[in-house]
């Protein structure tokens, strides 16, 4: 089949090199040349330093033959001729926080791809073609796109939503391998279509295909995250405030108790000052605007918004009430930037909140480190005299006054044995994420205040090592 995607940010690029390793034709349309050059590059390292996606480097080379990277216009309307299902793939920030969903970008793209399928077949139109959203949109959404195709003339075809479920850093992993597939529309024709799409899915045995209506597909996307973020949210604010608040509870201990209940499962029992990325937090402010405008109570939804703000603000308040830390004039160091590990996005990360923070701290150096995350944080707060970007998680943490931890990535685990074997200083750790919660007696008797989540403070043991 020939599939076309508008868009190719992180559902767009993933979904068109699966497509492609599906045996499709494929061609990816994007206005950013940058990234379109590298991701076309058919370079491993360009593509990773684009996306930090594991697998896609590789997915996007052996299938070079079967995807074109394009900003050319041109190369859309020649295409269309042939085409069989256009993915659109455009992103939908929150407007501010509102929860109201800014489809700016789905609509002009919408509008401009209207005006061409019309001219398809030299005007006549005659090859059926799917429009597909795939990216998470409203629930009506799927009646706002007929509107733009009817008013501009182009028939002959049908609307679907297909949402994605990927989750960042697993997503070629997961759309080789996916649990569900999700497929909305409202007529045959169209099932029949993704069926030819999917046809390695709806096949396999392994996965559940799901044919229901457009706005059942769109509107069960927004649950799930809601479902997922819920989760998250209550193992921060209810689960790990516990243990925080009462001694001799280890939150490890606790979760064991909780997962092996068959009832309860053991997604999400994990804490951590935050929980960001571009889809959760977003989707339960849309799912939340979109209640509230058909007049239904949303304050379940928005407690759960709320938790999540504040599991951060009192993770970074505990510094100050529970170790009677000074902010002013100190050295910080900033291990992580990615809202987690296996990806370089930063979108909705706890570190901007964090960064922010120490600014209205009047802190005197921000000292920074993340492996894959250091270039897009670099975009929001380049180097200075003030903020300063390291090679090695351990010489971000020389010399600075207070270590924090904000993203998972394995290898911060093994910072204990450098801090305690050789830094002179004993800065105040703040984990915020429990990656260091298998050493948390050895450094508290190594002289370090340690503040972690889901754990009462921890007060160093060694005397003469602390101001």
């Amino acid at each position: 089949m020939n599939i076309l995607y508008i868009g190719s940010g992180f559902v767009g690029a993933c979904s068109a090199s699966v497509s492609a390793s599906s045996g499709h034709n494929v061609l990816v349309y994007d206005i950013d040349e940058k990234k379109i050059q590298m991701l076309g590059s058919g370079d491993r390292d360009t593509i990773e330093s684009c996306l930090f996606e594991e697998g896609l480097c590789d997915i996007l080379v052996r299938n070079k033959e079967r995807i074109k990277f394009t900003t050319d216009y041109s190369d859309i309307e020649k295409f269309l001729d042939d085409c069989d299902a256009i993915f659109m793939c455009l992103p939908t920030p929150e407007i501010g926080e509102t929860g109201e969903s800014n489809l700016s970008y789905y609509f002009d793209a919408g509008e401009k791809l209207a005006e061409v399928l019309v001219s398809r077949n030299n005007g006549k139109q005659e090859k059926y073609i799917v429009i597909v959203n795939k990216s998470t949109v409203p629930i009506d959404m799927i009646d706002k796109t007929k509107e733009i195709l009817d008013s501009a003339g182009v028939k002959n075809y049908g609307i679907v939503s297909n949402p994605e479920f990927l989750v960042e850093g697993k997503a070629i992993q997961g759309s080789l391998k996916p649990d569900r597939v999700v497929i909305g529309a409202w007529q045959e024709k169209d099932f029949e279509v993704m069926r030819r799409v999917y046809q390695r899915f709806y096949d396999a045995p392994a996965v559940e295909y799901i044919e229901v209506n457009p706005k059942e597909a769109a509107a069960g996307k927004l649950m799930a995250n809601y479902y997922l973020f819920a989760k998250l949210a209550l193992c921060f604010d209810v689960i790990g405030r516990t243990c925080e608040s009462f001694s001799d509870l280890k939150f490890e201990n606790i979760r064991r108790i909780l997962t092996n209940d068959n009832r309860i499962g053991n997604w999400g029992f994990y804490n951590s000052l935050f929980a960001g990325g571009s889809c959760l937090v977003k989707d339960i402010r849309s799912l939340s605007h979109q209640l509230q405008t058909v007049g239904v109570t949303a304050s379940l939804v928005n407690e759960m918004y709320l938790a999540n703000k504040r599991q951060l603000e009192l993770f970074l308040s505990r510094a100050e009430k529970e170790a009677k830390f000074d902010w002013v004039g100190k050295k910080v160091a900033l291990i992580g930037t990615a809202f987690k590990r296996d990806t370089n996005d930063i979108r909705n990360s706890a570190s901007i909140d964090i960064v922010n923070f120490f600014r209205e701290q009047q802190t005197s150096e921000i000292r920074i480190y993340d492996p894959a995350a250091m270039d897009n944080f670099k975009q929001v707060y380049p180097e200075s005299e003030s903020i300063k970007y390291f090679n090695h998680e351990f010489e971000a943490v020389k010399e600075s006054d207070v270590v924090i931890i904000a993203t998972d990535w394995p290898q911060f685990r093994g910072l204990a044995d450098a801090m305690i074997g050789e830094l002179k200083n004993r800065p105040l750790v703040m984990d915020g994420r429990r990656m260091l919660q298998h050493r948390y007696e050895d450094l508290q008797n190594a002289g370090f205040d340690i503040i972690a989540v889901g754990s009462p403070f921890i007060e160093g043991r060694v005397l003469g090592l602390k101001d």
